[in-house]
């Protein structure tokens, strides 16, 4: 659909702080103990415990199933749990007044009655939630929808409706803000602009969880990762951290005598693979002590190179027996 009348968001910043008792409160989290949903016989989260902590951005993860969204609407009160706990201030969500002001969300960005403007949308929820009404021009703006906020939701394309469910979601300038799939149907300008803002309200001491399937947009938007599969957390650490389980970290060595040189990398507390073509990788031990190593045994090398981490193969491999579905490749194994 054409977006001639769309204007770049760039880095305009959103005026903060009209008419809430906000700004000194940020910083909540968001805490999950023990959460625990069951329908009928199929277990959609389990025992699950985490905290989100201001100042970063949160990336959450997990294959097709895992329990993500269905965590996401517990937090945010729309789903009950069967045991187990999920709070925002300490509190749940359900207990906090005019709820825009606490927690800011998009969830389902088709979630919108077609037939009203972007700008009665707001306005509704804007009333709704006691918000000064300037808020929806602020934040129409913000996301670059100001020049079609007249025109009927129905008639735009999804990428301008997921930019219409962050308006909403940063409608209240709220210290908590969550996000499900926020990047799908952007275009590449508005995926850059996407992790601008992330990043620019975590700087500012806001509490961001984002869910992705996307691998290499976490890579260059979250600061830290919680990973679920099958309901229950896999991880809870920094995206460097995560990655770093993963298979293809390690240091890429070029030797003429790779049996002399694992002989004294082993010993050391290296982990050596050899390759087809000879090449050894090297995990355990980085670059820099792999090279004295082999000049004090006078090993000479023709190559010394670390491989960074793949995020994306971390993730395919931490998570292989938690994916509800699983595609077949020829030869019959199951990726």
């Amino acid at each position: 659909m054409p977006t001639g009348h769309l204007r770049p968001p760039g880095n305009r910043p959103t005026a903060r702080c009209h008419a809430r008792p906000a700004c000194d409160t940020v910083g909540r989290v968001i805490e999950v103990d023990q959460l625990t949903k069951r329908y009928g016989g199929v277990m959609a989260v389990n025992g699950l415990t985490f905290t989100v902590r201001p100042g970063h951005v949160t990336g959450f993860l997990g294959p097709n199933g895992a329990g993500k969204s269905t965590t996401m609407r517990m937090i945010l009160g729309l789903n009950r749990p069967t045991s187990g706990s999920a709070t925002i201030d300490g509190r749940p969500f359900a207990r906090h007044r005019a709820g825009l002001r606490h927690a800011g969300a998009l969830l389902d960005a088709g979630d919108v009655h077609g037939g009203r403007s972007a700008t009665a949308h707001l306005s509704a929820l804007a009333r709704g939630n006691g918000l000064p009404r300037r808020r929806v021009s602020e934040v129409l703006e913000e996301v670059g929808l100001e020049g079609v906020a007249r025109r009927r939701v129905g008639g735009f394309s999804l990428g301008m409706r997921q930019r219409l469910g962050i308006a909403a979601a940063l409608l209240g300038d709220a210290p908590v803000l969550l996000f499900d799939e926020p990047v799908n149907g952007l275009d590449p300008e508005g995926v850059r602009w996407v992790r601008g803002l992330f990043r620019r309200l975590a700087g500012e001491g806001r509490t961001v969880l984002v869910s992705s399937h996307l691998m290499s947009e976490m890579e260059h938007t979250a600061d830290r990762l919680i990973v679920i599969g099958r309901g229950e957390l896999i991880a809870d650490e920094t995206v460097a951290e995560f990655a770093a389980r993963g298979t293809g970290a390690g240091v890429t060595v070029r030797t003429p005598d790779p049996a002399e040189l694992a002989a004294v990398l082993t010993p050391a507390g290296g982990h050596i693979r050899q390759d087809d073509g000879g090449a050894l990788t090297v995990t355990g031990l980085s670059a820099a002590r792999i090279g004295e190593l082999a000049y004090e045994r006078r090993i000479l090398l023709y190559e010394l190179a670390p491989r960074a981490a793949s995020l994306e193969q971390a993730f395919m491999e931490l998570t292989a027996d938690r994916a509800e579905h699983r595609s077949a490749v020829p030869g019959g194994d199951p990726r």
